[in-house]
């Protein structure tokens, strides 16, 4: 056999090979390999998206948690202030139970004063009837002088 009619044929037949690799095997591979691409291409967005949502869920819990401290500091001044006028409205009402019962035992002070003095001034009474019996001697009558003795309690 000729060396060149080998050669020759195993061209032929390598271009046929080839020609039929290039028309039937090649398109598939080449649509495999781009949908791969494809893929990875879409896996890798897909990260880098994820990365930024995690960034700005992240960003987005600081500005929550920003925001419940202040919420929070807010309440807690708003109790303190409502604790603060709880107490003056205690305060308030004690200082009114306290007057209310100052005045109250005033005037029960200035009843038993004005009782003791009219008891006194019957007392005196009786005894300036008393001295004056002594004095005159005999017995006054009580119910017969009732009016010297009421103008007598009346200057006592």
């Amino acid at each position: 056999m000729n060396i060149n009619a080998t050669l020759f044929g195993q061209a032929v037949w390598f271009g046929v090979f080839i020609w039929i690799t290039m028309k039937y095997v090649w398109p598939p591979i080449q649509k495999a390999i781009a949908d791969r691409q494809a893929l990875i291409a879409d896996g890798l967005a897909a990260g880098e998206r994820g990365k930024h949502e995690l960034e700005l869920a992240g960003k987005r819990s600081a500005d929550s948690l920003r925001e419940a401290k202040v919420k929070s500091a807010e309440i807690i001044v708003a109790a303190e202030k409502r604790a603060l006028q709880v107490i003056e409205e205690a305060k308030l009402a004690a200082k009114v139970e306290a007057d209310k019962v100052v005045v109250a035992a005033q005037a029960e002070i200035a009843q038993a004063t004005e009782h003791a003095r009219a008891e006194l001034r019957s007392r005196v009474a009786e005894l300036a009837v008393a001295g004056a019996e002594r004095i005159l001697k005999r017995e006054v009558d009580a119910k017969g002088h009732a009016e010297i003795l009421a103008a007598l309690k009346q200057e006592l």
